[in-house]
């Protein structure tokens, strides 16, 4: 694999070769990952594999035409050929009036922050087979459970790279190490399965693996003998392992592509108030060691910490140059690359600011409610923001948590579901999108 430097450098000859070729502007991307992972199911190695990828890609613009094409192979002559095919394809290609590379005056230069994305302490094989045994071990030994999917920890590095040809180079480097385990509680039609997993940049921020494995032996045993609920309208608390997600619909409605298409449940709401006053939505692409950290975006701007959510309100878009373009406004350093092709919009670190009360306390006064622990299916509509998804969790009664529950739907719109979100104080930090334990009253539950 490359360094960022050779990345970068090899990137930008793919550009120069671009311009020779007849290109009026070009950007390259270079991304390379290598993993390795070990398998167990029942204390026995069930596979080992070790995996190993190099891509460049190029996107070419002729006039407002443009074309991306990519390629495995970097050998002179293949790179050669690969910025001809490019040109040609752009000629051919019908004009896009908000094509072309982001404005030139937006460009960030090194050097930038320190993200500490890289582990230099390197696993063996024998170290990951070792950490999947524990996790296992621990999660079969839960008392209730019964079986094992097996248990998997993976070690992994990777480089990227952009330049372009009005005049960004950049590169960076990190490493992952993840452990999942996966079990089932109970017997015959009455089993159950529930996991954990926890992913990080350094292997020792990572807790250890007995308690990953004891966290999925507990949420195994945890669903046993589910009871199921009446349909009405009551209070849902999301468990922060699901309640990202709700963030992320929002987020996704942000982008600046969906807003630019009219398809939006957010549309023409920026001024309006969408949280109760005083929620928060911030987010940090410098934050060290983040899971999504990054120091520029996929267009070469520098990306920067700020709030999207601000006492309730929408700050802005997520915006890209094309994005940007088609709305009148400056692109926001949210641009994405992903093995080639025109940029989407992606977002650093996210958190939702934690509230005052503990989940315990939040709790507190609901006399008939349910704490979600797993959503089902992608029934949201984000032209509309109608939202409904299959669940399980725990009942609550009287502010207690009350046994588990299956079957069943959650249901509401994503607006009025944001107008009456509470969060709790437990606030957790290890994901891409961090929240804390969330509230909504008024929602519909499906059961019986």
């Amino acid at each position: 694999m490359l360094s960022p430097q050779q990345a970068q450098d090899r990137a930008q000859d793919l550009v120069e070769r671009a311009r020779r070729a007849g290109a009026d502007a070009a950007d390259a991307i270079y991304a390379a990952n290598a993993s390795e992972g070990i398998q167990i199911r029942l204390g026995k190695l069930e596979d080992v594999e070790r995996s190993e990828s190099e891509h460049i890609a190029l996107r070419v613009f002729s006039g407002k035409r443009s074309a991306s094409i990519g390629s495995s192979d970097l050998s002179p002559a293949a790179l050669d050929e690969l910025a001809e095919r490019a040109i040609s394809m752009a000629r051919l290609a019908p004009e896009d009036a908000y094509a072309g590379l982001a404005p030139e005056e937006l460009l960030t230069q090194g050097p930038w922050p320190e993200l500490d994305m890289i582990d230099t302490a390197e696993l063996s094989p024998q170290a990951l087979r070792t950490m999947a045994e524990e996790g296992e071990d621990a999660a079969r030994a839960v008392a209730g459970v019964t079986n094992s999917d097996g248990a998997s920890a993976h070690s992994g590095s990777g480089v990227f790279a952009l330049a372009t040809s009005h005049g960004f180079a950049g590169g960076y480097a990190s490493t992952t190490h993840s452990l999942s385990v996966s079990v089932v509680a109970g017997e015959g039609s009455a089993k159950q399965r529930d996991n954990a997993w926890r992913q990080a940049h350094h292997q020792v921020d990572l807790p250890s693996a007995a308690e990953i494995g004891d966290l999925a032996g507990t949420r195994a045993v945890g669903r046993l003998n589910p009871g199921r609920v009446k349909s009405g309208p009551m209070p849902v608390v999301f468990d922060p392992r699901v309640a990202g997600s709700l963030i992320g619909h929002l987020l996704g409605a942000m982008s600046g592509s969906a807003i630019a298409r009219r398809s939006s449940f957010l549309l023409d709401r920026l001024d309006a108030q969408i949280f109760p006053a005083g929620t928060l939505i911030a987010e940090d692409p410098h934050r060290p060691r983040g899971l999504r950290s990054r120091p520029f975006d996929g267009e070469g701007l520098a990306t920067r910490a700020g709030h999207l959510v601000e006492d309730g309100r929408v700050t802005g878009w997520l915006l890209d140059t094309a994005s940007a373009r088609q709305l009148g406004l400056t692109p926001t350093g949210h641009a994405a690359r992903s093995g080639g092709g025109s940029p989407s919009v992606s977002v650093g670190n996210v958190h939702l600011a934690a509230g005052a009360l503990s989940p315990r306390e939040l709790m507190a006064d609901i006399k008939d409610g349910i704490y979600v622990t797993e959503l089902i299916g992608q029934g949201v509509n984000g032209v509309t923001g109608d939202y409904s998804r299959g669940a399980s969790g725990v009942r609550i009664v009287n502010g207690e948590l009350a046994g588990p529950v299956a079957e069943l739907t959650v249901a509401g719109n994503l607006l009025s579901m944001f107008a009456k979100l509470t969060p709790a104080s437990d606030l957790e930090w290890h994901r891409a999108i961090n929240v804390p334990t969330i509230r909504i009253d008024g929602m519909t539950v499906a059961g019986e």
